[in-house]
């Protein structure tokens, strides 16, 4: 066996604490070495503490009325905030935001659409930790900056709520697996709050794999790239213009959880499959840089800055049963939107953001299609659509944005808690799914050299189980 460097609890960290110096570090060692690639791999999974179990297939307790406190009133938690408060059976117990004025205003809202008055808090970076104490919020869905879903999230669990957090929970390793073990430990729940798994096309992809139109699933491929630009150099967009300024602080692979969960959820990760390795590759951080010369005046902070993200990063992943998985992430370069969204096997592939007909989205498969010709999707999603667009699918047009699907994540929670079934989403998924943040910049320190994916469910991956694979059940009435 080759020996395997080691590797610094720094690097291990990611996120925030990824510097330009280290890539450079890890680019030169890397140059320098002879011989292929060595895998670098992360510390041993921490063992359970006494007692401590796994949380996986546990199911809520049955609520009779869902309720919830919100922390983080921005541009996405403040629209959120409604759609929690439009499901059946849910209501909005409690609002927080560092700005006392944002929770005023969405309390205000509230009641303008004829909801009960939630409970404020703000005015402080700690003002969570007092909402938090209310004996009437069962679940708390936490939508601020990425820098502080890992406390935040941790704090709702000791405080004995379930708690489902936007992308990503955690940007350091250590912070995933505390979140895991805390999880564990609480019997609480905590949710990364993935719309894009319950996206229309991505849930009929995986009914489609899981029916094995695509025979032997072999690869897919997703991620996020959308042209983020002229909102990362607004000054009102992103407070404090937090977002940007994780562009020159780290070198990870921020946000690919969008296009990676769904291709996930179809290979059955953590249900009976795992991602083992991951090696990420960078292309120079160019696309900030050359934007803001063209756009943005000299008297702008943001002149100040120097940008380090590469423009465009991508995980290759591998798994136990030997699939690839490419997840990319590009939010600096002038694009149309997409989130990849393919799937192929050995009988076929679909792939979205690339079709001509009105979902979006081609295939090919056989004995279906031949002739090298790809065929419109849209008969198959007629055919595989899953149970809860069929279901919901109008009330989440009206009552959600991002083409519905945030009203059918949102929706589809407050079921599975009121009807007290098992999450589709756990917290070795949202683990998972997110450790490539972290993991990421480890790979690129070490000049893409690839380095050992965590089993955050310590061993139970192997063990079929269901997940967004959901059977159709009904909502409980609401009194």
């Amino acid at each position: 066996m080759p020996e395997i460097p080691a590797v610094s609890r720094r690097l291990l960290l990611g996120g925030a604490l990824a510097t330009t110096g280290a890539l450079a570090a890890g680019a030169a060692s890397t140059a320098n070495a002879a011989g292929p690639p060595t895998a670098v791999l992360p510390s041993a999974s921490p063992r359970r503490r006494p007692g401590q179990r796994s949380i996986a297939g546990v199911a809520f307790d049955a609520y009779r009325t869902v309720r919830v406190g919100v922390i983080g009133l921005g541009n996405r938690g403040g629209g959120m905030t409604e759609g929690w408060a439009a499901v059946p059976g849910c209501t909005v117990t409690a609002v927080c935001d560092i700005r006392a004025d944002r929770a005023k205003r969405t309390a205000d809202r509230l009641v303008a659409q004829g909801k009960p008055r939630p409970a404020e808090y703000g005015g402080s970076d700690t003002a969570f930790e007092q909402m938090l104490k209310r004996d009437d919020i069962d679940l708390v869905y936490v939508a601020t900056p990425w820098e502080f879903h890992y406390r935040q999230g941790r704090a709702a669990l000791l405080a004995g709520k379930h708690v489902i957090v936007e992308l990503p929970i955690a940007t350091g390793l250590d912070e995933l697996w505390d979140l895991v073990d805390t999880s564990e430990r609480t019997r609480r729940h905590l949710m990364l709050a993935e719309n894009c798994s319950y996206g229309r096309n991505e849930l009929a992809m995986l009914k489609m794999a899981h029916e094995g139109l695509f025979g032997e699933v072999t690869n897919g491929h997703g991620g996020y790239l959308h042209d983020l630009r002229a909102l990362l150099f607004s000054d009102t967009y992103y407070t404090d213009a937090w977002r940007r300024l994780w562009h020159t602080r780290s070198t990870a692979s921020f946000y690919p959880m969008h296009g990676l969960a769904p291709v996930a959820a179809a290979m059955d990760i953590n249900r009976g499959d795992r991602m083992t390795v991951l090696r990420a590759t960078a292309t120079e951080p160019k696309g900030l840089a050359d934007y803001r010369e063209r756009f943005v005046p000299k008297s702008h902070p943001s002149w100040k800055e120097t940008y380090v993200n590469g423009d465009l990063v991508t995980c290759l992943i591998d798994t136990a049963k030997g699939r690839i998985i490419r997840a990319e992430h590009d939010v600096s370069s002038p694009r149309p939107y997409s989130r990849i969204n393919s799937l192929a096997g050995s009988r076929g592939i679909f792939e979205d953001y690339a079709g001509t007909s009105t979902t979006g989205g081609r295939i090919y498969v056989e004995p279906d299609h031949g002739g090298h010709a790809w065929r419109d999707f849209d008969t198959y999603r007629k055919e595989f659509d899953h149970w809860l667009w069929k279901k919901i699918g109008d009330d989440a047009a009206n009552n959600g944005g991002h083409g519905g699907m945030d009203y059918v994540l949102q929706w589809r929670t407050v079921q599975l808690m009121r009807a007290g079934l098992v999450p589709d989403i756990d917290v070795y998924d949202s683990a998972a799914w997110c450790s490539p943040v972290p993991l990421s910049v480890t790979s690129l320190a070490a000049g893409g050299r690839p380095v050992e994916i965590p089993d955050f469910t310590r061993g139970s991956w192997v063990n079929l189980r269901m997940g967004l694979d959901s059977r159709e059940t009904e909502m409980p009435p609401v009194a």
